[in-house]
Order: C-alpha cells, then sequence, then structure tokens
C-alpha cells in the first residue's frame, strides 16, 4: 500500500512554541524577513539533490522560517483592528492556493532526471517573498507599522519569562491548540490518504491523484467564498456548522461506493474546512491579550502542526492494521472531537493570572 510522503515541516513546531521567547514583547519585535532568509537557504541546500541527512537539516531550517512567518503573520492580522476577520480569510486563502499548486509543480519535476530542481521555484517564491516583507514593512516594529494605519499600539507585557507563564495559565490557549492539532491533522490526512482510500476501495485510476487538488481548491474557495456566511451567523456558530456538515459528508464517502460522487464530496468537504483555520487566529484575537497573541498563535499553530504528524501517522497504523477502509471512520471521530473541543472553548476575553 502507498503511503503519502511525510512533511518534514513539522520540524517547525519547535520553533512555533519558542515563539513566546522570540517575541517577548510583540509591539517591539521589527517584522522582518529573517524567515525567507532560512527558508531560501533551506532551498539552496536542497536544489542539488544533497544525502538525506542534509534533506532533514534542510527541512528543519526551512520549519523554523515557515514557523516565524506563520506566527508574525497571523498575530499581525489578528491584532488589527479594521475588519481583521475578512483579511484573515484572504490571507488563509492565499496560503490555501500554494497547497493548491505546489503539489501540482512538483509532479511535473518528479517526472525528470532532476527531480529536485523544483526547490529552485520554492527558492524564487522564498526569494521574492523576502523583497516584497522589506518594501512593505521596511524593517518596522510592529507597533509602527499599526501607527501608520492610524491604530494605537498594543498593551505590553513584562517580560518572556513572563509572557510564558501568562500564556501557558491561560486555558483557552491550550484549547485551541488541540483543535488546531486535530484541524490540521484531519487536513493533511485527508490531502493525504484519500487518493490511498480512493484507489484501493473505489478502484479510481491514475487520475485520482487530482482529488487532492480538488480538496485543496475548496479549502481555498472556501476561506474566500464563505465570508460572508462567517459575518452573518457569527464565527463560533457557523464553525459547528461547518464541522457538523464536514462530518454527515465523510459519512457519505465512507457508506456511498461512488468515485465521481466521493471525489466531488471530498472537495465540498474542503470548501467546509478551509474557514476553520482562519476562524480559529480570528478568535484568538478576540480572547487573548493582545500583548500574548503572537506568541500564543506561535503554540497554537505549532501544536497544530505535531497533528500533520500525528493524526496521519495514527491513520497510517490502523491502515496498516485494519487497511485502508478505516481511514473513515478516523476522520469521522476526529471530527466529532473537533466539535467537542469547539464546544468548550471560551467565548470571552479573559485576564491572565
Amino acid at each position: 500500500m502507498a503511503e503519502p510522503p511525510i512533511d518534514l515541516k513539522t520540524l517547525r513546531t519547535p520553533s512555533d512554541t519558542l515563539k513566546p521567547q522570540a517575541h517577548a514583547n510583540d509591539s517591539k519585535v521589527d517584522i522582518k524577513d529573517d524567515s525567507t532568509v532560512l527558508q531560501t537557504c533551506a532551498y539552496i541546500i536542497q536544489a542539488p539533490s544533497p544525502p538525506f541527512p542534509v534533506f532533514v537539516i534542510a527541512y528543519a531550517i526551512n520549519g523554523f522560517g515557515i514557523a516565524l512567518q506563520d506566527a508574525q503573520a497571523n498575530g499581525f492580522v489578528a491584532s488589527l483592528k479594521d475588519n481583521p476577520t475578512t483579511k484573515m480569510g484572504i490571507m488563509h486563502a492565499v496560503y490555501g492556493t500554494g497547497a493548491l499548486c505546489a503539489p501540482l509543480v512538483a509532479t511535473q519535476f518528479a517526472q525528470l532526471r532532476h527531480w529536485s530542481y523544483h526547490f529552485l521555484c520554492s527558492l524564487g517564491v522564498a526569494a521574492s517573498c523576502g523583497v516584497v516583507l522589506s518594501a512593505v514593512f521596511r524593517f518596522k516594529t510592529q507597533d509602527e507599522c499599526y501607527a501608520e494605519i492610524g491604530q494605537a499600539a498594543n498593551e505590553s507585557g513584562e517580560s518572556a519569562e513572563s509572557d510564558y507563564k501568562q500564556i501557558f495559565t491561560l486555558k483557552a490557549v491550550h484549547l485551541l491548540a488541540i483543535f488546531s492539532l486535530i484541524y490540521v491533522g484531519v487536513e493533511v490526512t485527508i490531502g493525504g490518504w484519500t487518493v490511498t482510500y480512493v484507489i484501493d476501495t473505489r478502484h479510481g485510476g491514475s487520475s485520482s491523484g487530482y482529488i487532492s487538488s480538488g480538496f485543496f481548491g475548496g479549502l481555498t474557495l472556501g476561506r474566500v467564498a464563505l465570508l460572508w456566511v462567517n459575518h452573518k451567523v457569527g464565527e463560533r456558530t457557523v464553525l459547528f456548522i461547518y464541522a457538523a456538515l464536514a462530518l454527515g459528508l465523510e459519512l457519505v464517502i465512507w457508506l456511498v461506493p461512488s468515485l465521481i460522487g466521493g471525489a466531488v464530496t471530498v472537495s465540498i468537504v474542503g470548501v467546509l474546512l478551509g474557514p476553520m483555520y482562519p476562524i480559529i487566529m480570528n478568535h484568538s484575537g478576540r480572547i487573548l491579550p493582545r500583548w500574548l497573541l503572537t506568541g500564543a498563535i506561535g503554540w497554537i499553530a505549532g501544536l497544530g502542526q505535531a497533528g500533520s504528524a500525528l493524526i496521519p501517522f495514527i491513520t497510517g497504523a490502523f491502515a496498516s492494521r485494519f487497511g485502508i477502509t478505516s481511514l473513515q471512520p478516523v476522520l469521522v471521530a476526529m471530527m466529532g472531537c473537533m466539535i467537542a473541543i469547539w464546544a468548550i472553548v471560551p467565548n470571552s476575553p479573559r485576564r491572565p493570572d
């Protein structure tokens, strides 16, 4: 049975969890392009196809760079006063577009002798990102960037040690982190294992790989197309609706033996799952203290990336023991856990102890 490739970018998790130390006082931290420098170095190492241990080290460097971008970008947008929910949705829709396009590009290079040259494309994107970050933020602090748009500076914390203590005394941070772990794990599991499921149980052909692209395409679409629904219904309530519908559709994929129907349903599940991650970040911005936001988001996102390794691993273990048909029961159970955890996530701000 073919297994989906392991995403070594889960090595970014340690740097995500170190965010409170890196951002002891978020408002005073320069918004730099250090992250893109790390990514650029990683892709330079990977392009000539070095030995596997070197590849792992390069992925670790890349993961640290992505983690810096992840926490800073989410923290910056979540702290905006002017329509942050829409901006968060757009930002993550662009992220989803990258998730859709990257496998398509990599697949083209996989057929060539020098397959690792696809990292040169990633190198170009990372370098371009560094130029854009430098041009837009010009190495200013977060407070200086807010001041340019007429937004008051965020309240500041005392020290890195104090920030650690405050972050880890907030129950909401840990609940959101656990939700993120399951959500990202479900997302990666669907994107990676569904193709194997369709080939083995629905007798799909070589074109079954496009089902994964359809899922990520739906993910991207949902993050933009459902913004008005999020505003109309309310993000906390609408996430329950999305999760319940996604769970129901997974039951359809599981119980209805249709190749085409299953492929379409997977894309719809992507649409429903798409808005959830931006909603997590928006909710963090509403209920967590502003001066702890980037550090807290680092923990939430870091545990989420751990989920991208843990849940697919659990799925693989079940598939080895019981067959790939165990995929859908695992996904249904995980989605049920998401609903249960979201029900106990606080809905109002709480000051840290």
